[in-house]
């Protein structure tokens, strides 16, 4: 009896140990976790450390974006990449357009102001949205995706057909192109061919992020809730509102005197 009192005795001592080392292992990990947050510095755009125009946003994701979704997620940064680098030669394309044609001013202006008004309001608009909802499961963040980019895609396509006056080297406007300078006319096309691959893309990643956002559990109602807690705790809501009750209360008091 003695000897299984002190074998359990031993193996309680044993396990409580374990137990500590456990403790200090997630307590130590959970310190490493607040000192990253609290020394983390923004690293995108990688800008050199010359430059006066410092980067705006922080992005890790192998630190920030959990495995499961995390190729995905990179997938959709790749094709804003593919998006911009689209965008920028639409421009050039529009530009060998308005050589041939100099009665097509009006789209290579329009490439100009697409290509530096889209780029910077896509990476705003429905990949960091998409970042932060693959980052911390955020249900409001995947239904502002969403719906921004269901009109992205339909800016895809648009720009696919190519509209003349548009603005946009798609396939209506370099196949017009064909019997005027045949150079040109294949310029538009590679360019055409660029925005049809965005497109298709755009559609491919759009059902693979619904098919993961409903594995995550999100829903409307708890977009719902998030979008009331953060605008509760937002402080410019918080001084309006305190504001306007000091302003309630202080004109029930007067009308009461």
């Amino acid at each position: 009896l003695q000897a299984t009192a002190a074998a359990g005795q031993a193996n309680l001592i044993k396990q409580q140990e374990e137990l500590e080392r456990k403790a200090a292992e997630l307590e130590r990990k959970e310190q490493e976790l607040q000192n990253r947050s609290t020394t983390k510095e923004n690293n995108w755009p990688p800008l050199p450390k010359f430059s006066p125009v410092k980067p705006c946003f922080y992005q890790d994701f192998e630190e920030e974006i959990p495995e499961d979704y995390r190729r995905i997620c990179k997938r959709m940064y790749y094709l804003w990449m593919f998006h911009s680098a689209t965008l920028f030669l639409n421009v050039l394309a529009c530009l060998a357009y308005f050589t041939a044609d100099t009665a097509s001013g009006v789209d290579f202006g329009l490439s100009i102001l697409w290509f530096i008004l889209f780029t910077p309001v896509a990476f705003i608009c429905w990949y960091r949205p998409v970042y932060k909802a693959f980052r911390s499961d955020s249900s409001f963040s995947f239904f502002f995706f969403f719906f921004v980019f269901f009109f992205q895609v339909a800016v895809y396509i648009i720009q696919t057909v190519g509209i003349p006056r548009w603005g946009n080297s798609g396939w209506i406007a370099s196949i017009s192109m064909i019997g005027t300078n045949l150079a040109v006319a294949v310029v538009m096309m590679v360019v055409a061919g660029f925005f049809t691959v965005n497109a298709i893309l755009a559609v491919i990643l759009l059902k693979i992020v619904h098919s993961k956002y409903r594995r995550t559990g999100a829903s409307f109602s708890k977009a719902q809730q998030e979008f009331s807690q953060g605008v509760l705790t937002n402080r410019s809501f918080q001084s309006a509102a305190s504001s306007a009750a000091a302003s309630a209360a202080q004109g029930a008091i007067i009308h009461g005197l």
